[in-house]
């Protein structure tokens, strides 16, 4: 799949470095490692804002979609409209919908259609693969 921003590994370590990205970012966004449960900075974080790709800093998810769905992992009822481009993903033995930015393809976790809210869905994402703006 070809997304509009395209860097090559060298770039995208640099760029993350540059922006301090945390050090397992790299590996989650461009590699779709995941990060372990319950470490991530914005797993309990609920300041008003928005949150955006640590990559391209494109806009993701805002604050008040955001909710405790106590998985270990930022989760969001809702993404901003284009945001995220949903693949199939059949690793690990199972079926899930795995999540990237629609713009430069950075892994960002998984939806699941057990949410609480209307949508019905959880977007469960690594807090490496965020940056937040508050508003």
């Amino acid at each position: 799949m070809t997304f509009p921003i395209q860097k090559t590994d060298a770039e995208w370590k640099a760029l993350l470095a540059e922006k301090g990205a945390e050090p397992v970012a790299f590996q989650v966004t461009r590699h779709a490692a995941t990060e372990r449960p319950f470490t991530g900075k914005y797993e309990t974080h609920w300041a008003d804002g928005s949150y955006h790709c640590m990559c391209c800093s494109a806009k993701l998810f805002d604050s008040d979609t955001k909710f405790d769905a106590h998985c270990g992992w930022p989760s969001f009822s809702l993404a901003i409209p284009g945001a995220i481009t949903e693949i199939t993903d059949r690793s690990h033995g199972m079926v899930r919908v795995e999540t990237v930015c629609s713009q430069c393809g950075a892994h960002l976790g998984h939806v699941f259609p057990d949410g609480p809210t209307d949508t019905g869905l959880r977007y469960c994402m690594n807090s490496a693969s965020l940056h937040f703006t508050p508003k």
